[in-house]
């Protein structure tokens, strides 16, 4: 979703874009990716790819979140060190904050506590890399940095699939009900817990302004909408959008994660950060993706 996004944004003359597939470029494969670099020399890198997966999935395979998207990371930034890649930016993740910390959360408060532990595997292994790109920019003399991302949702995102989260799952249950006409939806979680999401278009344009000027930000920085709502909100919206009328049902004994995922976006906002895209106009571009290009009606 992300990578599509920045894609369509960076769509210059100017730039000479590299945009493999995972079916073109394996990152498990640490040969494959060093000899991608050795022969395309970038200027700049975009880590944009992970093993991702919503709360059931986190909870289900820990080791595997853990463990590949480590292998991942590890490959593309020694290939991207061994070739002195000037310029590499890293998507991060709120899930890197502790579970019982002060909201809105500031980077400073990064490795402070303990981990949620529903996605601790796949938080581990964000740490681990953002801290690596921090240590070898600043050991090195690069352009590396990481943003810290809070949700995203948008076009091309993962609708119905154990990859969904929860905007996105959300759509899917809603818009499969409207289309059958069910009285009813389960919501997992009592629906009072709040996420943080922000659109992905909103993200995309800000890397492509800040590609080469990284040095212009810190080692790494929050990006999010600055607003959170609850499960509930989110629901609520996506229903009154699709003109769906039945009654939303909460399941209080599926997990839900923490209670609040919300950052501060004070530092973003000071070099140009400003997500112009409202919750609402999002979500009804969002939901007519889906629409259209996942269920092939107009």
């Amino acid at each position: 979703m992300l990578g599509s996004s920045i894609k369509r944004h960076l769509n210059d003359p100017k730039f000479d874009l590299l945009t493999p597939s995972s079916e073109d470029l394996n990152l498990l494969d640490a040969i494959a990716v060093n000899d991608y670099l050795r022969i395309n020399k970038p200027e700049a890198v975009i880590h944009a790819a992970a093993r991702v997966g919503g709360i059931q999935a986190n909870i289900d395979l820990p080791y595997e979140f853990l463990t590949e998207n480590i292998r991942m990371d590890s490959n593309l930034l020694t290939a991207s060190l061994e070739y002195k890649v000037p310029n590499l930016l890293y998507m991060a993740s709120s899930c890197m904050y502790p579970r019982e910390t002060f909201q809105p959360m500031q980077e400073s408060q990064i490795l402070t506590g303990a981990l949620e532990p529903t996605n601790e595997g796949y938080a581990l292994a964000k740490l681990i890399a953002t801290k690596t790109v921090e240590l070898a920019s600043g050991q090195y003399g690069l352009n590396w940095r990481s943003l810290i991302l809070s949700n995203l949702f948008g076009p091309g995102d993962h609708f119905n699939s154990d990859k969904s989260h929860l905007l996105a799952a959300i759509i899917t249950k809603v818009e499969a009900a409207k289309r059958t006409n069910a009285p009813e939806i389960t919501m997992w979680g009592t629906g009072h817990v709040r996420r943080e999401f922000t659109y992905v278009d909103d993200v995309a344009n800000f890397i492509a302004q800040k590609i080469f000027s990284l040095g212009d930000l810190p080692a790494a920085l929050n990006i999010g909408l600055g607003k959170d709502y609850s499960v509930i909100e989110y629901y609520q919206m996506v229903a009154q959008y699709a003109g769906y009328l039945g009654k939303i049902n909460a399941d209080a004994s599926k997990p839900e994660g923490m209670r609040q995922k919300l950052m501060n976006i004070e530092v973003a906002q000071t070099i140009g950060w400003n997500p112009t895209t409202n919750m609402a106009d999002a979500i009804a571009k969002t939901y007519d993706w889906y629409i259209e290009s996942i269920r092939g009606e107009n």
